[in-house]
């Protein structure tokens, strides 16, 4: 007669604990009120911030190929006008020519576009700060 209970007692607290975990499973709630604004939001920020980004790689990646094919056009007229081609290596070669300036005017492009894509990140660390504190202020603001 004890084990018959105790089965049924068990069985009660397995069923229990069945419909209880089934009730906190939360895969399917969705974030409402505040939380919903929020979600929305930054959903829409990253997506704006993704096409961006990928319309802005497309964009520089156009621009060297057209550099590249300048540069390259530039320095095979050069050439024919100068008539140096190469510099023919020697124990008392050191570097210079058409080679020279072009890895000049690479390395300054170079630098130039490093410069420029540090300022872009740093503005885009300092909004993504800005938007944060934002965010947060509001959500201070109208929580209770």
């Amino acid at each position: 007669m004890l084990k018959i209970r105790h089965l049924l007692v068990g069985a009660a607290a397995f069923g229990a604990l069945a419909t209880t975990a089934k009730a906190q499973d939360s895969s399917d709630h969705k974030p409402g009120g505040l939380n919903a604004v929020a979600h929305n939001v930054s959903k829409t920020a990253k997506k704006a911030g993704k096409d961006t980004k990928e319309a802005v790689k497309t964009a520089g990646g156009q621009t060297h190929q057209g550099l590249k094919k300048a540069g390259n056009g530039t320095k095979d007229v050069l050439k024919d006008a100068t008539g140096v081609t190469s510099n023919a290596p020697d124990k008392n070669h050191k570097p210079g020519g058409l080679n020279k300036m072009a890895r000049d005017v690479s390395h300054a492009s170079k630098k130039a576009a490093v410069g420029t894509k540090h300022a872009v990140k740093n503005a885009k660390a300092e909004g993504h700060e800005n938007a944060t504190k934002t965010g947060k202020a509001a959500k201070d603001t109208i929580k209770p």
